[in-house]
């Protein structure tokens, strides 16, 4: 299910506040779950600053362009772990890009140093999404994707 307006956009189910912007606010995320799903709500926000300060030193891009034409819907995490002091994370991330859809999934490996976990890097590939009127919207409200983000959403 889509975030709620006051809702977490990494689709937790708890407020900002609780969830990923106490990360974007500088806490430390305690597991490379929680760093994954703060850098997709800083997607979804365009806080690019916070996307580079949590991507390892050694594979961060020098800059992160601004992205206004892709809106970030819904986020799965397929699986997580850790050991040591290493970590990964598979997921989904659906988004859209003006009348287009598609869906990011990535197998991301994260390091944590000092105590703070970093993105260091992943293997994304990217689908694209042709949804009917008739079937469920991409979203991930539940609803067809008529009524939802298609015609008449």
């Amino acid at each position: 299910m889509p975030p709620s307006a006051d809702g977490c956009p990494c689709g937790s189910g708890q407020s900002l506040a609780l969830c990923c912007g106490r990360y974007h606010a500088g806490e430390p995320a305690p597991t490379p779950e929680a760093l994954m799903r703060s850098r997709y709500s800083a997607f979804a926000m365009d806080l690019t600053d916070y996307l580079r300060a949590s991507w390892h030193s050694s594979t961060r891009p020098a800059a992160l362009a601004r992205d206004p034409t892709t809106r970030w819907l819904r986020l799965e995490v397929l699986e997580s772990g850790e050991e040591g002091d290493g970590g990964q994370v598979h997921f989904r991330a659906t988004f859209r890009e003006g009348r287009r859809f598609g869906v990011l999934e990535e197998a991301s490996r994260f390091r944590r140093e000092a105590g703070r976990w970093y993105y260091l890097d992943g293997s994304p590939s990217v689908t694209r999404l042709k949804p009917g009127r008739n079937e469920a919207c991409p979203c991930g409200s539940g609803r067809k994707f008529k009524a939802c983000c298609g015609l008449g959403g």
